[in-house]
């Protein structure tokens, strides 16, 4: 039995991970903190487990093996080196941290201390992604040339516990990125893990268009962006996203090979279709991509993955030492951005 402690009681923490906990049997939830008390109260009414006072006070309490880091972006890193180095495997919440030197220290207090740490890249884990993986792997359809991904959404302020537009996610100090790393980090990681190489180069545009915190101002980070990448194979294509999709919620991805293009999570009734260079068409109903509107509905699997990874001491897909690779495309996108150039990752 892998015994649980959760840091931070909001909507990723109420939905994803104490949901996923609570379903795994190999898991007893020991106890969650977060800085609103009613928050950790509400988890412990509803999930079982006490409350805690502090974050370190979880943190230090022996009767925890694991943790669950589902703070806001700027104090993942802080929380998880504390636990890996109280002895706890750590799950933390994407993006990994805020600046790549955080990343990197997380990283090494994992090796330091023989943990787990696993980051919750959950679109590693699909049916359809994993499948698409294989298909690409497979050289049935050629070589990969480019692609095109989207990822939006209505925003946030929809999404997290508050439901209010000065959320954290819009505040530079907490969240430190927009929507680029909200939802581009899924995209930017999954393009990786598809095409099996690492960036290059990339150009990223970050703009705030439509939205403002309550008083009227704009938001301090980006709720639009695209960006223009290279790997170092030579695949070319572009990752965009956004938090003023105000309808239904896209999350697409278009894969050109030589023989053919695959589309991902783009039609209703199959997940993945190849429509083949000869006319001829393969489809797969292999699953249904979670989005902010689904509650609780079927696992996604990283909790699964994290527990299992700990009971057999093995490596997982989402470690951190991987996940890293993909964050340096996260700082590149800041740095361009911030230039107004292309950036050598």
């Amino acid at each position: 039995m892998v015994r649980v402690g959760v840091i931070g009681c909001g909507s990723i923490s109420r939905q994803r991970h104490v949901y996923e906990y609570a379903h795994n049997k190999d898991v007893e939830i020991i106890g969650y903190y977060d800085f609103k008390k009613d928050r950790a109260e509400a988890m412990a009414k509803d999930f079982g487990g006490k409350v805690y006072d502090t974050a370190d006070e979880l943190i230090n309490d022996p009767n925890i093996d694991a943790i669950s880091v589902c703070v806001a972006n700027a104090y993942h890193a802080e929380n998880t080196i504390k636990a890996l180095d109280n002895g706890k495997h750590v799950l933390c919440e994407k993006p990994m941290a805020t600046t790549l030197q955080d990343c990197e220290a997380m990283v090494d207090a994992a090796k330091r201390n023989g943990k787990h740490l696993l980051i919750d890249q959950n679109q590693r884990l699909t049916n359809t992604h994993k499948r698409a993986k294989e298909l690409i792997a497979s050289g049935d359809y050629g070589k990969v040339i480019s692609f095109q991904t989207t990822f939006g959404h209505g925003g946030p302020e929809s999404w997290s516990a508050d439901k209010s537009s000065n959320t954290w996610f819009f505040k530079k100090d907490a969240a430190s990125f927009g929507s680029m790393a909200d939802l581009g980090i899924h995209k930017l990681d999954l393009i990786r893990y598809l095409v099996g190489d690492d960036y290059a180069t990339v150009y990223s545009k970050q703009v705030v268009l439509d939205k403002k915190f309550e008083d009227g101002t704009p938001i301090e980070v980006d709720d639009n962006s695209v960006e223009v990448l290279t790997f170092k194979n030579g695949v070319f294509g572009t990752v965009t996203t956004s938090w003023t999709v105000y309808g239904e919620e896209i999350q697409q991805t278009t894969i050109f090979l030589q023989k053919g293009i695959m589309k991902l999570y783009a039609d209703p009734n199959y997940s993945l279709i190849v429509v083949k260079s000869d006319g001829t068409v393969d489809k797969f109903q292999l699953d249904v991509i979670q989005t902010n509107d689904d509650v609780q509905q079927a696992s996604s699997g990283v909790v699964d993955e994290f527990i299992g990874a700990i009971k057999e001491d093995r490596p997982s897909i989402l470690d951190a030492s991987d996940v890293i690779n993909s964050m340096k495309a996260v700082f590149a996108c800041v740095e361009s951005n911030e230039k107004g150039q292309e950036v050598n990752i």
